[in-house]
């Protein structure tokens, strides 16, 4: 059987530029949270916050809903670059 692959990663996730696109739409995190306009839930924008991991389901909602890629919300940020 083949050993299963470890979660070593050499960089991390950034949603800067989500909330740099937020930010041009007008659209804040409580908005995010409004049942009639996102409908995300607190634990999930708060992982945003802390550009901690989401499901990809999560990256395609929230392109759909502001009509953009996923490289316009989310970054992968390389430790070797430090």
């Amino acid at each position: 059987m083949a050993e299963k692959r470890k979660n070593i990663y050499n960089g991390s996730i950034s949603y800067k530029k989500l909330w740099d696109l937020l930010e041009k739409k007008g659209i804040t995190k409580l908005n995010l949270k409004d049942p009639e306009k996102f409908n995300l839930s607190p634990t999930l924008v708060n992982r945003l916050v802390k550009n901690e991991n989401v499901a990809v389901d999560t990256i395609m909602y929230l392109c759909d809903k502001l009509n953009c890629q996923p490289k316009d919300i989310i970054e992968y940020i390389s430790f070797k670059n430090e």
